[in-house]
C-alpha cells in the first residue's frame, strides 16, 4: 500500500472515531474523496476485523474493535502532547528536508479539533461508551453514585452530557437540577444510566473556558507575569499550553500574559516560585498569594 493511500485511511479512522458523527457525503467533502473511496476503505476497515457502526447516515467505527487499543496508541495524542511534539519538529533547522516532511505527514492526519482525542481505556470505558452514545443521540442521563470534588457526597445526577475534555478526562454536562452547565470528573462516576429522556436544554449548553493550568471557568482572568528563567522553563514543562503566552524579554526574563479560569490554579504555581516570579498585572492573584501565605505561615 502506497504511503499516500495510509494517510487517507488515517485521516478517515480518525474522523470515524472523534465525538462527531460523520455521513458518507460528509466524509467525501471533507477528505476530499469520492463516496466510492470512502465506502472501499471502510470494506477495508471491515476486512481488517473492525466493526462499522451505523445510526441513519452517520457511520463510525467502533472503538472496541479487536486491534483499535493498540493501533490508537500510534494515532492519538492528547492536545499537550501535540504542542510539545510541534515545538520539538519546528526547533529542528529549516536547512534538514525532514523537517517539512515530519510537518506534512503529521499535518495530514491530525488537526486542531481532534488532536485531544484519545482512545478511553480501563475501568472508565463503559461509562466514556455511554456518554458518547448520549451525546450522539442527544439524550439525558443520570450519573449513578458522583463523587463530588468539594466534599464526600455521593449522590446521582440527572444531566444531559455534551462535549469531553483531552482524554475524556471531564465531561461537559448540563445539571437538570442546578440549571447551569457543570465538568463532570468521568473517574468520580459510579456508572452511567442512559435515559429515553431527550436533552431539553440544548440552547445552554455552553462549553467553559479551560485555560493552560488546567482549570475551569465561566469568567477568564487576565493574568501578566515577569518570569525567570527558572519559572519559565518549569512552567513550559508543567503547562506546556502556557507557552502559546510566553515571550521573551530584553533582560533575560519573560512575560507570560495569559487568560485563566480560576486564580487557583496559576496560584498554587506561583507560591512554589515566588522568588523568580513577579506579578504584574493581577490584583486577583496577589489577594490569592495574601491569604495563602497567611494561612501557611509558620
Amino acid at each position: 500500500m502506497d504511503q499516500p493511500k495510509i494517510e487517507r485511511l488515517l485521516r478517515l479512522m480518525k474522523m470515524l472515531t472523534a465525538n462527531t458523527t460523520y455521513t458518507v457525503d460528509e466524509l467525501a467533502e471533507r477528505l476530499d474523496m469520492s463516496r466510492r473511496t470512502i465506502y472501499r476503505y471502510i470494506d477495508t476497515f471491515r476486512e481488517a476485523g473492525f466493526v462499522i457502526k451505523k445510526s441513519g447516515e452517520y457511520i463510525r467505527l467502533d472503538k472496541a474493535s479487536p486491534h483499535f487499543k493498540d493501533i490508537s496508541q500510534l494515532v492519538h495524542f492528547t492536545e499537550e502532547e501535540a504542542v510539545i511534539l510541534k515545538s520539538a519538529i519546528e526547533s529542528i533547522d529549516d536547512t534538514n528536508l525532514l523537517k517539512q516532511n515530519l510537518k506534512r505527514k503529521l499535518y495530514a492526519v491530525y488537526d486542531n479539533k481532534t488532536l485531544a482525542d484519545t482512545v478511553v481505556r480501563g475501568k472508565n470505558a463503559p461509562n466514556i461508551r455511554t456518554l458518547i452514545e448520549a451525546i450522539e443521540e442527544e439524550r439525558q442521563v443520570i450519573l449513578r453514585g458522583y463523587q463530588s470534588a468539594h466534599g464526600s457526597a455521593v449522590r446521582d445526577r440527572r444531566v444531559e452530557p455534551f462535549a469531553f475534555t483531552t482524554n475524556y478526562v471531564q465531561v461537559w454536562c448540563y445539571d437538570t437540577e442546578d440549571g447551569v452547565c457543570k465538568l463532570f470528573k468521568s473517574s468520580r462516576i459510579g456508572s452511567v444510566e442512559l435515559t429515553d429522556t431527550p436533552w431539553q436544554h440544548k440552547a445552554s449548553h455552553r462549553e467553559g473556558f479551560i485555560d493552560a493550568f488546567r482549570m475551569h471557568g465561566e469568567k477568564p482572568i487576565r493574568v501578566v507575569l515577569e518570569l525567570g528563567l527558572l519559572a519559565a522553563n518549569l512552567l513550559t514543562e508543567e503547562y506546556p499550553l502556557a507557552e502559546r503566552d510566553l515571550r521573551p524579554l530584553d533582560n533575560g526574563h519573560y512575560l507570560l500574559d495569559t487568560q485563566v479560569a480560576s486564580i487557583q490554579g496559576v496560584g498554587r504555581f506561583v507560591a512554589g516560585l515566588l522568588d523568580d516570579i513577579r506579578i504584574v498585572n493581577a490584583p486577583e492573584l496577589t489577594d490569592y498569594l495574601s491569604n495563602y501565605l497567611e494561612k501557611n505561615r509558620l
